[in-house]
């Protein structure tokens, strides 16, 4: 497998290699969060099949027509579709074409292959697939068509059908250690190798997540400024804090937008063939991204609390006032992304309470975390991760996300006092 792009999955490798050499299924389903490299993986298997290297032990090869074509995200045979449309999902197909979706892969599956004698479908974040989707699906896993394989890539098993579970060989991708990290953005030119450290210290172990963080500093910025807003409301009044948390909800939505677009590739630079329906990021009113300040106006902090035309600023501005409400999917989103921050945030502090500064994700804020985590009980810290891990399930359903908030932001632990 010379020309493979995977790094950091020497399992998951090994058990493409042997489909390649070997007879290939007729479906594969690839587990693992975002940006874990589940599409590098999927691209590596289908440029493995494609390949027409002499050698089958070298295959994927990365130098013939094929392999280069299915890098180039050009390949006649491969296939590609993903979540579209407001509610981010994988659809069975729209009028008109104006969605693409599963019944529009069934139909190019249908057909000759064009270079050769397979032809590959991907699924991204099929795990994001409707109930008419996935049963458009099931229709073909139960009879699939000779030389066709179909890869599904999904963040989460649980939410596909288990009879589509049960006809596909399954992949479960894991956390890429930190060094290997480090080297992918050395190596693609992304990130210095001061600022590569770091990255892969945040990024929870996917190199997709945090080659994304390197082509947007102006979002690692809000990043920075949103953990200490969370840090500083340790002391703050419950009604600082709910204003507080309301606005810095709205900047979420810049995180937001570099968690929904993890490279494409995360072992070989700039993503390419990016699926159709992905735009270009917006912030919580519909509009482009604006470079971060310092200090954000009617966020409040712990010290100065935001006024009442402050809070209803913020109000107007992620409610869309004047430019229409904000979609309940990008508000939704945005929590998401600052639940995903918080949870950072209260493990670092749960970390550095029993004396492992080491393990702290964030060492930018190593000194504040160290400070705060002392005079912190860690059994309340506990508490709120578990109270974190619930809203991140509650938020999946209907439940509003400002409800959610509101909660953490008022259970959010203060500071014990210190006796003089």
């Amino acid at each position: 497998m010379d020309g493979a792009r995977t790094r950091g999955h020497p399992a998951a490798l090994a058990a493409i290699g042997g489909m390649i050499r070997g007879r290939a299924p007729h479906a594969v389903l690839l587990v693992g969060p975002a940006g874990i490299g589940k599409t590098t993986l999927a691209r590596d298997l289908a440029a493995g099949l494609l390949c027409t290297a002499d050698d089958i032990a070298a295959r994927p090869c990365g130098a013939c027509r094929a392999c280069r074509l299915v890098a180039a995200g050009h390949h006649p045979d491969v296939h590609r579709i993903g979540p579209e449309g407001p509610g981010r999902q994988v659809v069975i197909g729209g009028p008109g074409g104006k969605l693409r979706g599963v019944r529009d892969l069934l139909s190019e599956l249908a057909l000759l292959p064009v270079e050769g004698g397979h032809r590959i479908a991907i699924i991204e974040s099929a795990s994001r697939m409707n109930e008419d989707a996935q049963a458009a699906l099931l229709k073909t896993l139960e009879e699939p068509p000779a030389g066709v394989t179909l890869i599904l890539c999904a963040d989460a098993e649980e939410p596909l059908l288990p009879t589509i579970r049960s006809r596909c060989a399954r992949l479960r991708l894991g956390p890429v250690p930190i060094r290997e990290i480090e080297a992918i953005l050395s190596e693609t030119g992304v990130a210095e190798p001061p600022l590569a450290g770091r990255l892969a210290r945040i990024s929870d172990g996917r190199p997709g997540i945090a080659i994304a963080w390197a082509r947007d500093p102006e979002a690692l910025q809000v990043r920075d400024e949103l953990g200490r807003v969370l840090l500083d409301l340790l002391d703050a009044r419950p009604g600082v804090r709910l204003a507080t948390v309301r606005a810095a909800a709205g900047r979420a939505s810049r995180l937001a937008a570099v968690a929904d677009r993890p490279a494409d590739d995360p072992g070989t630079g700039p993503a390419t063939a990016p699926l159709r329906g992905r735009g270009t990021a917006r912030t919580a009113t519909g509009r482009a991204p604006a470079a971060p300040t310092a200090d954000p106006p009617a966020m409040g902090t712990a010290e100065e609390p935001a006024t009442a035309s402050d809070a209803n600023s913020d109000e107007e501005t992620d409610a869309g006032v004047g430019t229409g409400r904000t979609p309940a999917a990008e508000r939704r989103r945005a929590a998401e992304a600052l639940i995903a921050l918080w949870t950072d945030v209260a493990r670092d502090l749960a970390l550095a309470g029993r004396g492992l500064p080491g393990s702290v994700r964030e060492l930018g804020m190593l000194d504040e975390t160290v400070t705060a985590a002392a005079v912190l009980d860690p059994a309340a810290i506990g508490a709120f991760l578990d109270r974190l891990g619930r809203a991140g399930v509650l938020l999946a359903t209907n439940v509003a996300p400002e409800l959610l908030l509101d909660d953490l932001a008022l259970t959010w632990p203060r500071r014990r006092a210190v006796p003089a």
